[in-house]
């Protein structure tokens, strides 16, 4: 895998690896809308497989192919945001659901309903489940990025660097430490639609069957959830979110 001069092979790891680049891409497809190209993803792959062999440094405590694979979800994920293929009054929407999760969580001590938080939002019910559904890959995007616009990765910060920041440590920990608490005050329909979806790796459709409803039920409980969540780890959880540098990585959700 290294030239003469002791350098990595870049061309040889580019064939080695470029099947991990598909893989990888068709894994998301099947949770995007059918408006985006696996070549898109596929292209934007190979870069994040680039700059992985280009950063990777033997000997830092990670394999290469699970830091290859981080950076090239990375590169699909920001190449999906850069082309901003949600239209951005679906973002803002669903920003306001956020808030309003939080808000009535706050009041009554319990995950609000969805005509609660449709009331809340001053729409009617079938409004508010259209929303959650064209927020469909908004909200799987997201989860792989709770933090925000950031430019650091967690892998950069934990694994390719010499010294080994104890705060940021800390503060993923916080950020694991929310996610899972808010994965198990999620409702339990919602919790299952999780564990099916990133644990069982199960497409909505099947989904849909097990739970013996539609598909496009089956999203707007997957939104529902992903902004429950991004409620508990954002909102709840201000303070420490907003100093955090890099993307975190997913917690899954338990069965």
């Amino acid at each position: 895998m290294y030239t003469a001069q002791g350098a990595p092979d870049k061309e040889q790891l580019v064939r080695q690896y470029s099947s991990l680049v598909k893989r990888l891409a068709f894994q998301l497809m099947a949770k995007l809308p059918a408006s985006v190209q696996a070549e898109d993803l596929i292209q934007n792959g190979m870069i994040g497989l680039l700059d992985a062999i280009g950063r990777y440094e033997e000997g830092l405590g990670a394999q290469f192919e699970t830091y290859a694979v981080q950076r090239i979800r990375g590169a699909m994920l920001d190449g999906l945001r850069e082309n901003d293929w949600v239209p951005r009054g679906v973002r803002r929407e669903m920003r306001r659901v956020e808030q309003a999760i939080h808000q009535l969580e706050h009041r009554h001590g319990r995950p609000p309903s969805e005509s609660e938080l449709a009331a809340s939002l001053d729409m009617p019910l079938a409004d508010y489940q259209k929303l959650l559904h064209e927020a469909r890959g908004h909200q799987l995007i997201y989860l792989e990025d709770l933090s925000g616009d950031q430019e650091d990765d967690f892998l950069d910060r934990n694994v390719a660097s010499p010294a080994l920041d104890p705060l940021a440590l800390l503060e993923d920990q916080d950020m694991k430490t929310a996610l899972v608490r808010g994965i198990e005050a999620l409702p339990e329909r919602e919790k299952t639609v999780m564990a099916l979806y990133y644990d069982d790796d199960l497409n909505l459709k099947e989904i849909g069957e097990i739970l013996g409803v539609t598909e496009s039920r089956v999203c707007q409980l997957h939104s529902q959830a992903i902004a429950r969540l991004r409620a508990a780890t954002q909102v709840g959880a201000a303070a420490p979110v907003a100093k955090r540098r890099g993307r975190k990585p997913k917690a899954r959700p338990e069965s």
